[in-house]
C-alpha cells in the first residue's frame, strides 16, 4: 500500500455490498475501506477488521456518516435509496449495475481505475478471464451438457440471475430458464407454477437460498417433482450463496469452479448408470 499522501482517488470508502470488498483486496486497496455490508464473508479478515454499516436493501446511514467515507461504493437499483440518502449528506455514492459475467470483469476493471491502480486492475481482471477460459476448455470435453434448474430461494421459487446462467454455461451446464435470466429483478424470476421445472426436466438441481441452507430433501418432496431426472437421481446439490450470488470476483473463481464439479460429477455418474 502506498504512502496516504500519494493515493489518488477516494481514500476512504464504505462498500455497501461484498463484491467491491472482495476487488479492492484483491488489488491491495483494502486501506481504502472504512465500512462493509453485514453480509461480507469474503475476505474473512474484512469481516473481523472493518465496521458493519449496512445490509442490502438498508443501511446505518448515520455510522455511515460517522466515518466520514469520501465514497460509497454499492450494487444495483435495490439500493437506490440508500444512494440518495447518501448523496444528499454530500457523499459521493457509485452503484454498479452489472448482471453479466463480462460486466463483472469490467467492474474490477473500472473499480481499479477508480482508485487509481488501472494497470493492476486490468491484470486481475485478465486473470480472471483466463480462469473462466480453463473452465470452458474443461466443459468441452464433456460427452452431454446437462440441464440444470438453478434456485436462489425456494419460497416463492426464484431462478437464477444472468450471471449465475452464463457461468453455468461456462461450467458445461445449460440453464432451464435462460428467459428468465435475463431479468434483471428478483421478482421478474419468480416461478408462477412450479410445475414447469417438471415439464423442463433438469439433469441436475443447484439451489443456493440466499442466507440460509439449501434442503434438498424439502425440494425433492415437493408435489410431482419425483418424476424430474435430478430427483430420480439424487442430483440435487447445494452452491454457497456467497460463492456465486455476489456479482464479484467469487462468481467467478470458487463459484464457477462449484459450478464446474457438479456438472463433471454428473457426468462421470451417468457414465456409471450407464447413460454417459
Amino acid at each position: 500500500m502506498s504512502d496516504a499522501v500519494t493515493l489518488h482517488g477516494p481514500r476512504r470508502i464504505v462498500c455497501l455490498t461484498e463484491e467491491p470488498t472482495e476487488t479492492l483486496y484483491a488489488l491491495g486497496e483494502q486501506d481504502r475501506i472504512v465500512g462493509i455490508s453485514g453480509f461480507t464473508v469474503r475476505p474473512p479478515e474484512a469481516r473481523r477488521d472493518k465496521p458493519k454499516v449496512s445490509a442490502f436493501t438498508s443501511a446505518k446511514i448515520g455510522a455511515i456518516l460517522a466515518l466520514r467515507p469520501d465514497m460509497a461504493i454499492g450494487f444495483s437499483d435495490i439500493q437506490a435509496d440508500i444512494a440518495a440518502e447518501l448523496v444528499r449528506n454530500g457523499v459521493e455514492v457509485w452503484i454498479s449495475n452489472h448482471r453479466s459475467v463480462d460486466g463483472i470483469v469490467d467492474y474490477v476493471r473500472r473499480l481499479g481505475a477508480l482508485v487509481g491502480v488501472a494497470a493492476r486492475a486490468n491484470t486481475y481482471a485478465d486473470s480472471l478471464q483466463r480462469g473462466l477460459d480453463e473452465v470452458a476448455a474443461r466443459a468441452a470435453t464433456l460427452p452431454r451438457r446437462p440441464r440444470v434448474y438453478f434456485e436462489e430461494w425456494d419460497d416463492p421459487p426464484i431462478t437464477g440471475i444472468r450471471w449465475v446462467a452464463e457461468l453455468l454455461r461456462i461450467a458445461g451446464g445449460d440453464d432451464v430458464f435462460p428467459e428468465l435470466a435475463a431479468e434483471p429483478l428478483a421478482k421478474q424470476r419468480i416461478l408462477a407454477d412450479a410445475g414447469e421445472v417438471v415439464r423442463r426436466a433438469p439433469d441436475i438441481i443447484i439451489g443456493s437460498w440466499c442466507g440460509k441452507k439449501f434442503r434438498p430433501d424439502r425440494v425433492a418432496a415437493r408435489p410431482g417433482w419425483d418424476a424430474i431426472p435430478a430427483v430420480r437421481d439424487g442430483e440435487l446439490h447445494e452452491v454457497k450463496s456467497p460463492l456465486i450470488l455476489q456479482p464479484g470476483p467469487a462468481a467467478l473463481t470458487d463459484g464457477v469452479r462449484a459450478l464446474s464439479a457438479i456438472v463433471h460429477g454428473w457426468s462421470q455418474r451417468e457414465r456409471a448408470r450407464g447413460r454417459g
